[in-house]
Protein backbone atom coordinates (compact mmCIF):
# COMPACT_ATOMS: atom_id res chain seq x y z
CA UNK A 1 0.00 0.00 0.00
CA UNK A 2 2.65 2.27 1.09
CA UNK A 3 4.62 1.48 -2.68
CA UNK A 4 1.67 2.54 -4.28
CA UNK A 5 1.27 5.98 -2.28
CA UNK A 6 4.77 6.53 -2.47
CA UNK A 7 4.53 6.21 -6.43
CA UNK A 8 1.15 8.60 -6.49
CA UNK A 9 2.86 11.50 -4.43
CA UNK A 10 6.48 11.01 -6.95
CA UNK A 11 4.03 11.43 -9.84
CA UNK A 12 2.36 13.97 -8.59
CA UNK A 13 -1.42 11.84 -8.63
CA UNK A 14 -2.79 13.47 -5.77
CA UNK A 15 -4.40 16.69 -5.00
CA UNK A 16 -3.75 19.03 -2.33
CA UNK A 17 -6.74 21.20 -0.55
CA UNK A 18 -5.69 23.88 1.65
CA UNK A 19 -8.79 25.68 3.65
CA UNK A 20 -8.18 28.98 5.60
CA UNK A 21 -10.51 28.62 8.86
CA UNK A 22 -10.55 31.26 11.41
CA UNK A 23 -8.35 29.93 14.01
CA UNK A 24 -6.52 26.89 11.99
CA UNK A 25 -5.73 26.22 8.29
CA UNK A 26 -5.62 22.89 7.50
CA UNK A 27 -3.99 21.11 4.56
CA UNK A 28 -5.09 17.37 2.98
CA UNK A 29 -3.26 15.59 0.65
CA UNK A 30 -5.57 12.61 -1.22
CA UNK A 31 -4.64 9.61 -3.82
CA UNK A 32 -6.24 9.08 -7.25
CA UNK A 33 -9.09 7.09 -4.63
CA UNK A 34 -9.80 10.23 -2.88
CA UNK A 35 -8.29 8.65 0.36
CA UNK A 36 -6.13 10.85 2.75
CA UNK A 37 -2.47 10.47 2.48
CA UNK A 38 -0.99 13.12 4.57
CA UNK A 39 -2.27 16.13 6.14
CA UNK A 40 -0.74 19.64 7.65
CA UNK A 41 -2.03 22.24 10.09
CA UNK A 42 -1.16 25.58 11.13
CA UNK A 43 -2.82 27.31 14.40
CA UNK A 44 -3.88 31.09 13.78
CA UNK A 45 -6.04 33.90 15.34
CA UNK A 46 -7.38 36.87 14.05
CA UNK A 47 -7.35 40.30 15.96
CA UNK A 48 -9.14 43.37 16.32
CA UNK A 49 -6.73 46.59 15.54
CA UNK A 50 -8.51 49.46 14.92
CA UNK A 51 -12.25 48.11 15.76
CA UNK A 52 -11.56 45.69 12.67
CA UNK A 53 -11.20 42.13 12.98
CA UNK A 54 -8.16 41.28 10.61
CA UNK A 55 -5.04 39.32 9.89
CA UNK A 56 -2.58 40.64 8.04
CA UNK A 57 -0.71 39.54 5.28
CA UNK A 58 2.21 38.75 6.96
CA UNK A 59 -0.16 36.59 8.94
CA UNK A 60 -1.66 34.99 5.86
CA UNK A 61 1.52 33.77 4.11
CA UNK A 62 3.35 33.29 7.29
CA UNK A 63 0.06 30.55 8.07
CA UNK A 64 0.16 29.28 4.53
CA UNK A 65 3.41 28.22 4.67
CA UNK A 66 3.66 26.96 7.47
CA UNK A 67 0.93 24.84 7.24
CA UNK A 68 2.02 23.88 4.18
CA UNK A 69 5.71 22.82 5.57
CA UNK A 70 3.49 20.69 8.31
CA UNK A 71 1.89 18.71 5.25
CA UNK A 72 5.17 18.07 3.48
CA UNK A 73 6.70 17.06 6.75
CA UNK A 74 4.06 14.76 7.16
CA UNK A 75 4.69 13.42 3.88
CA UNK A 76 8.13 12.79 4.32
CA UNK A 77 7.87 11.06 8.06
CA UNK A 78 5.24 8.60 6.42
CA UNK A 79 6.80 8.06 3.10
CA UNK A 80 10.25 9.31 2.76
CA UNK A 81 9.37 11.27 -0.29
CA UNK A 82 9.76 14.89 -0.95
CA UNK A 83 6.40 17.13 -2.13
CA UNK A 84 7.91 17.91 -5.55
CA UNK A 85 4.59 18.37 -7.78
CA UNK A 86 0.89 17.87 -7.01
CA UNK A 87 -2.09 16.91 -9.64
CA UNK A 88 -3.90 19.63 -8.76
CA UNK A 89 -4.58 22.24 -5.61
CA UNK A 90 -7.02 24.11 -4.62
CA UNK A 91 -8.05 26.52 -2.08
CA UNK A 92 -11.01 27.46 0.43
CA UNK A 93 -11.62 30.13 2.92
CA UNK A 94 -14.00 31.50 5.28
CA UNK A 95 -15.82 33.61 3.02
CA UNK A 96 -17.02 37.13 2.76
CA UNK A 97 -14.89 39.86 3.92
CA UNK A 98 -12.85 42.62 2.23
CA UNK A 99 -9.85 43.10 0.36
CA UNK A 100 -9.35 46.01 -2.25
CA UNK A 101 -6.52 46.25 -4.12
CA UNK A 102 -5.37 49.26 -6.10
CA UNK A 103 -3.70 48.96 -10.03
CA UNK A 104 -0.40 47.77 -8.50
CA UNK A 105 -2.19 45.26 -6.78
CA UNK A 106 -1.48 47.17 -2.85
CA UNK A 107 -3.50 46.21 -0.33
CA UNK A 108 -6.01 49.57 0.30
CA UNK A 109 -6.90 48.55 4.07
CA UNK A 110 -6.46 45.51 6.38
CA UNK A 111 -8.24 42.61 5.46
CA UNK A 112 -11.94 43.14 6.96
CA UNK A 113 -13.31 39.19 7.67
CA UNK A 114 -16.89 38.31 8.07
CA UNK A 115 -16.62 38.72 11.63
CA UNK A 116 -17.09 43.07 11.45
CA UNK A 117 -20.50 43.86 11.99
CA UNK A 118 -20.00 47.61 10.68
CA UNK A 119 -21.88 47.40 7.82
CA UNK A 120 -25.68 47.95 9.15
CA UNK A 121 -25.97 50.94 7.16
CA UNK A 122 -24.80 49.59 3.96
CA UNK A 123 -27.25 46.30 4.33
CA UNK A 124 -30.40 49.08 4.71
CA UNK A 125 -30.00 50.77 1.83
CA UNK A 126 -28.94 47.83 -0.16
CA UNK A 127 -31.77 45.62 0.65
CA UNK A 128 -34.57 47.88 -1.08
CA UNK A 129 -32.72 48.63 -3.98
CA UNK A 130 -32.23 45.01 -4.80
CA UNK A 131 -35.17 43.53 -3.23
CA UNK A 132 -32.62 40.97 -1.74
CA UNK A 133 -31.40 40.27 1.47
CA UNK A 134 -27.35 41.71 2.14
CA UNK A 135 -25.87 40.33 4.93
CA UNK A 136 -23.78 42.32 7.11
CA UNK A 137 -20.68 40.37 6.42
CA UNK A 138 -21.08 40.37 2.39
CA UNK A 139 -18.12 41.93 0.67
CA UNK A 140 -20.38 44.21 -1.52
CA UNK A 141 -21.86 45.35 2.14
CA UNK A 142 -18.56 46.20 3.24
CA UNK A 143 -17.94 47.97 -0.29
CA UNK A 144 -20.75 50.29 -0.07
CA UNK A 145 -20.01 51.08 4.00
CA UNK A 146 -16.54 52.24 2.72
CA UNK A 147 -18.52 54.57 -0.08
CA UNK A 148 -21.36 55.57 2.53
CA UNK A 149 -18.50 56.56 5.50
CA UNK A 150 -16.35 58.28 2.19
CA UNK A 151 -13.44 56.32 3.18
CA UNK A 152 -10.39 57.78 0.65
CA UNK A 153 -9.19 54.61 -0.86
CA UNK A 154 -12.29 53.37 -2.49
CA UNK A 155 -11.31 55.75 -5.30
CA UNK A 156 -8.32 53.85 -6.38
CA UNK A 157 -9.76 50.30 -6.20
CA UNK A 158 -9.06 48.41 -9.28
CA UNK A 159 -10.11 44.92 -7.76
CA UNK A 160 -11.59 43.45 -4.45
CA UNK A 161 -11.94 39.98 -3.55
CA UNK A 162 -11.97 37.24 -0.65
CA UNK A 163 -9.23 35.35 1.62
CA UNK A 164 -9.98 32.24 -0.93
CA UNK A 165 -9.43 34.70 -4.01
CA UNK A 166 -6.76 36.57 -2.94
CA UNK A 167 -4.65 33.43 -2.12
CA UNK A 168 -5.40 32.09 -5.54
CA UNK A 169 -5.07 35.42 -7.16
CA UNK A 170 -0.89 35.58 -5.84
CA UNK A 171 -0.28 31.78 -6.25
CA UNK A 172 -1.71 31.55 -10.54
CA UNK A 173 -2.14 35.35 -11.31
CA UNK A 174 -6.08 34.54 -12.05
CA UNK A 175 -8.61 37.08 -10.29
CA UNK A 176 -10.95 34.64 -10.44
CA UNK A 177 -13.54 32.86 -7.64
CA UNK A 178 -15.62 29.90 -7.68
CA UNK A 179 -19.53 30.32 -7.79
CA UNK A 180 -20.14 29.43 -4.25
CA UNK A 181 -17.13 32.15 -2.92
CA UNK A 182 -18.56 34.27 -5.32
CA UNK A 183 -22.30 34.06 -3.52
CA UNK A 184 -20.81 35.97 -0.79
CA UNK A 185 -19.60 38.37 -2.39
CA UNK A 186 -22.26 40.12 -4.09
CA UNK A 187 -26.03 37.86 -5.62
CA UNK A 188 -25.20 35.26 -8.11
CA UNK A 189 -28.50 34.71 -10.90
CA UNK A 190 -27.90 30.45 -10.98
CA UNK A 191 -29.61 30.71 -14.27
CA UNK A 192 -26.03 31.98 -16.00
CA UNK A 193 -24.22 31.23 -13.54
CA UNK A 194 -22.67 34.66 -12.69
CA UNK A 195 -23.02 37.55 -11.11
CA UNK A 196 -26.84 39.20 -10.93
CA UNK A 197 -26.74 41.91 -14.02
CA UNK A 198 -29.06 44.02 -12.60
CA UNK A 199 -28.01 44.21 -9.66
CA UNK A 200 -24.60 44.96 -10.91
CA UNK A 201 -26.37 47.65 -12.77
CA UNK A 202 -28.17 48.81 -10.03
CA UNK A 203 -25.25 49.02 -7.68
CA UNK A 204 -23.28 51.63 -10.22
CA UNK A 205 -26.70 53.83 -10.39
CA UNK A 206 -25.46 54.32 -6.33
CA UNK A 207 -21.49 55.49 -6.75
CA UNK A 208 -20.17 57.83 -8.91
CA UNK A 209 -16.53 56.51 -9.17
CA UNK A 210 -14.84 55.95 -12.26
CA UNK A 211 -15.18 52.21 -12.13
CA UNK A 212 -17.84 49.77 -12.25
CA UNK A 213 -18.54 47.41 -10.12
CA UNK A 214 -18.11 44.56 -12.36
CA UNK A 215 -14.43 45.05 -13.52
CA UNK A 216 -13.26 45.39 -9.61
CA UNK A 217 -14.85 41.86 -9.12
CA UNK A 218 -13.06 38.39 -9.67
CA UNK A 219 -14.40 36.09 -12.73
CA UNK A 220 -17.00 33.64 -11.31
CA UNK A 221 -16.48 30.16 -12.16
CA UNK A 222 -17.87 27.00 -11.77
CA UNK A 223 -16.79 23.46 -10.48
CA UNK A 224 -14.36 21.92 -13.44
CA UNK A 225 -13.94 25.49 -14.75
CA UNK A 226 -9.88 26.16 -15.66
CA UNK A 227 -8.93 28.36 -12.83
CA UNK A 228 -5.43 28.58 -14.28
CA UNK A 229 -2.02 26.87 -13.09
CA UNK A 230 0.47 27.50 -10.08
CA UNK A 231 3.05 29.52 -11.66
CA UNK A 232 6.76 29.64 -10.71
CA UNK A 233 6.52 32.71 -8.26
CA UNK A 234 2.87 31.38 -6.82
CA UNK A 235 5.31 28.00 -6.08
CA UNK A 236 7.80 29.90 -4.13
CA UNK A 237 4.93 31.96 -1.57
CA UNK A 238 3.74 28.03 -1.25
CA UNK A 239 6.67 26.75 -0.52
CA UNK A 240 9.75 28.85 0.91
CA UNK A 241 12.42 25.66 0.02
CA UNK A 242 11.74 25.68 -3.13
CA UNK A 243 10.99 22.09 -3.92
CA UNK A 244 7.52 22.00 -4.83
CA UNK A 245 7.56 22.52 -8.64
CA UNK A 246 5.27 25.03 -10.86
CA UNK A 247 2.82 23.79 -13.56
CA UNK A 248 0.44 22.30 -11.42
CA UNK A 249 -3.90 22.94 -12.42
CA UNK A 250 -5.67 24.73 -9.89
CA UNK A 251 -9.45 25.06 -9.34
CA UNK A 252 -11.88 27.73 -8.82
CA UNK A 253 -10.90 29.27 -5.08
CA UNK A 254 -14.22 27.96 -3.22
CA UNK A 255 -15.92 29.12 0.46
CA UNK A 256 -15.89 27.14 3.39
CA UNK A 257 -19.69 26.93 2.59
CA UNK A 258 -19.79 25.14 -0.16
CA UNK A 259 -16.81 22.79 0.62
CA UNK A 260 -18.15 22.13 4.49
CA UNK A 261 -21.03 20.91 2.32
CA UNK A 262 -19.43 18.62 0.10
CA UNK A 263 -16.67 17.25 2.43
CA UNK A 264 -19.88 15.79 4.94
CA UNK A 265 -21.94 14.40 1.73
CA UNK A 266 -24.42 17.01 3.26
CA UNK A 267 -25.66 18.01 -1.04
CA UNK A 268 -25.27 14.34 -2.42
CA UNK A 269 -27.64 13.95 -4.87
CA UNK A 270 -29.71 11.01 -3.03
CA UNK A 271 -32.68 10.53 -0.63
CA UNK A 272 -31.76 11.49 2.55
CA UNK A 273 -33.12 12.97 5.97
CA UNK A 274 -34.92 15.20 7.02
CA UNK A 275 -31.83 17.89 8.21
CA UNK A 276 -30.18 17.10 4.62
CA UNK A 277 -33.37 17.60 2.71
CA UNK A 278 -33.76 20.87 3.82
CA UNK A 279 -30.02 21.32 3.19
CA UNK A 280 -30.61 20.09 0.06
CA UNK A 281 -33.59 22.46 -0.99
CA UNK A 282 -32.72 25.80 0.90
CA UNK A 283 -29.57 25.57 -1.16
CA UNK A 284 -30.89 25.45 -4.65
CA UNK A 285 -32.98 21.79 -4.41
CA UNK A 286 -36.37 21.81 -6.60
CA UNK A 287 -37.84 20.80 -3.91
CA UNK A 288 -39.32 17.30 -5.35
CA UNK A 289 -40.30 15.56 -2.15
CA UNK A 290 -38.35 14.13 0.61
CA UNK A 291 -37.16 10.53 -0.65
CA UNK A 292 -37.31 11.00 -4.14
CA UNK A 293 -33.70 11.94 -6.02
CA UNK A 294 -33.21 13.90 -8.95
CA UNK A 295 -30.49 14.55 -11.35
CA UNK A 296 -29.18 18.15 -10.14
CA UNK A 297 -25.82 19.72 -11.38
CA UNK A 298 -23.58 20.55 -7.94
CA UNK A 299 -25.34 23.86 -6.79
CA UNK A 300 -28.74 21.68 -5.96
CA UNK A 301 -30.32 22.82 -10.02
CA UNK A 302 -33.15 20.46 -11.92
CA UNK A 303 -31.95 20.11 -15.38
CA UNK A 304 -35.62 21.47 -16.48
CA UNK A 305 -36.41 23.40 -13.33
CA UNK A 306 -35.24 26.21 -10.65
CA UNK A 307 -36.53 27.22 -7.53
CA UNK A 308 -37.16 30.71 -8.77
CA UNK A 309 -34.51 32.40 -7.07
CA UNK A 310 -30.50 32.99 -7.24
CA UNK A 311 -30.61 29.22 -5.75
CA UNK A 312 -26.50 28.71 -5.71
CA UNK A 313 -25.69 27.08 -2.16
CA UNK A 314 -26.03 29.85 0.70
CA UNK A 315 -28.17 32.06 -1.74
CA UNK A 316 -31.50 30.36 -2.00
CA UNK A 317 -32.30 31.05 1.84
CA UNK A 318 -31.34 34.60 2.29
CA UNK A 319 -34.32 35.85 -0.14
CA UNK A 320 -35.95 38.39 1.68
CA UNK A 321 -39.45 37.08 1.15
CA UNK A 322 -37.62 33.78 3.01
CA UNK A 323 -36.54 35.90 5.74
CA UNK A 324 -38.48 35.06 9.34
CA UNK A 325 -40.19 31.96 7.83
CA UNK A 326 -39.54 28.39 9.25
CA UNK A 327 -37.49 26.35 7.01
CA UNK A 328 -40.69 24.08 7.10
CA UNK A 329 -42.80 26.70 4.85
CA UNK A 330 -40.35 28.28 3.17
CA UNK A 331 -39.87 24.87 1.77
CA UNK A 332 -43.44 24.45 0.76
CA UNK A 333 -43.95 27.68 -0.53
CA UNK A 334 -41.19 27.60 -2.80
CA UNK A 335 -41.72 24.14 -3.90
CA UNK A 336 -45.23 24.50 -5.29
CA UNK A 337 -43.71 28.12 -7.43
CA UNK A 338 -41.21 25.72 -8.65
CA UNK A 339 -43.66 23.49 -10.17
Amino acid sequence: MNEAVKEAIRTGKTALGIEFGSTRIKAVLVDESHAPIAMGTYDWENRLENNIWTYSLEDIWKGLQGCYKSLTDDVEAKYGEKLTTLGSLGFSGMMHGYMPFNAVGELLVPFRTWRNTMTEEACKKLIPVFNFNIPQRWSIAHLYQAILSGEDHVKDIAFFTTLAGYIHWKLSGEKVLGIGEAAGMFPIDSTIMDFDQKMLDQFDGLHNFDWKIRDILPKVLVAGEPAGVLTAEGAKLLDSTGTLQPGVPMCPPEGDAGTGMVATNSVAVRPGNGSAQHLHFRYGGTGEGYGKSTRRDRYGHHSRRYAGSYGTLQQLYLRSECLGKSSGRMCRELWRKSR
